[in-house]
C-alpha cells in the first residue's frame, strides 16, 4: 500500500489520465446502453410482444454468461470483417453496451409491466393517449425499478471496462495489466482501488439522481 501511495504522489497525472479515459469509455457505453435498453424495454411491454420480450431477455441473459475476453475477441473478429478498428475504444464500447443490456432491459420491462392496471385505466378515463400514458403514468411509476437497473448496469460497466485495457482501450485497467506484466504490485493496487472508488462514487451519484427524479409519493425514507 505504501508503494502504491508513493506512485500516486509521484505520478498523479497518470492516475488522472487513466481515470478520465475510464470515465469516457464508461459514459459513452452507459449512454448508448440506456437509450437502447430502455427503448427496447418499453417496446416489448406492448400487447402481443410477449414472444419478442422472451427472446430479447433470453439473448441478454446469454450475453451476460459470455466471458469478457471471449466477447472482446468475437467483436474484434466481427469488426475486422467490415474494416472497422479492431482494438481500442470501439470494440470496448460495443462489448460494454452488450453487457449493460440485461439489467436495464429486464428492469424496464418488469417495472412497466408491474404498473397497477387501475392507474392505467384511470389515465385512459381521463382521455390520455398511449404516448401520454407512457410518459405520464407508466414511466414515472416505473422509475425506481428502472433506476435500480441503471445503477447495476453502470457499476457492471465500470468493472468490465477495466478488462478492456487488454484490447488497447485506455483506462484504469492499464496500471493493473502493466503491474501484472512487470510484477508491480503498486500498479495493481492503484488500478484496483481506483476502480473500486470510482464505482462507489458513481453509484452514490446515481442514488442521488434516482431520489431526485423519483416522484415524491414513491420515495422511500
Amino acid at each position: 500500500m505504501v508503494e502504491a501511495w508513493e506512485f500516486v504522489v509521484r505520478r498523479p497525472e497518470l492516475l488522472v489520465e487513466w481515470t478520465l479515459a475510464h470515465l469516457h469509455i464508461t459514459f459513452v457505453a452507459v449512454g448508448i446502453a440506456i437509450i437502447l435498453g430502455v427503448s427496447l424495454g418499453v417496446y416489448i411491454t406492448g400487447k402481443g410482444r410477449e414472444n419478442i420480450a422472451d427472446i430479447l431477455l433470453y439473448l441478454a441473459e446469454i450475453a451476460m454468461t459470455i466471458p469478457s475476453l471471449a466477447l472482446f475477441g468475437l467483436i474484434i473478429l466481427l469488426l475486422g470483417t467490415i474494416w472497422l478498428p479492431t482494438i481500442g475504444f470501439l470494440p470496448a464500447v460495443i462489448a460494454l453496451v452488450i453487457y449493460g443490456q440485461l439489467p436495464i432491459l429486464r428492469n424496464t420491462y418488469t417495472a412497466i409491466r408491474a404498473v397497477d392496471p387501475a392507474m392505467i385505466e384511470a389515465g385512459r378515463g381521463m382521455g390520455m393517449s398511449e404516448t401520454q400514458l407512457l410518459f405520464r403514468v407508466k414511466l414515472p411509476l416505473a422509475i425506481p425499478v428502472i433506476m435500480a437497473g441503471l445503477r447495476n448496469a453502470i457499476v457492471l460497466i465500470i468493472g468490465i471496462a477495466t478488462i478492456a485495457a487488454f484490447i488497447g482501450a485506455n483506462g484504469l485497467g492499464v496500471p493493473i495489466f502493466r503491474g501484472i506484466r512487470n510484477a508491480r504490485m503498486d500498479l495493481i493496487i492503484v488500478g484496483g482501488v481506483s476502480v473500486s472508488i470510482l464505482a462507489l462514487l458513481v453509484d452514490g451519484l446515481m442514488a442521488l439522481v434516482e431520489r431526485r427524479i423519483t416522484p415524491k409519493g414513491l420515495r422511500i425514507g
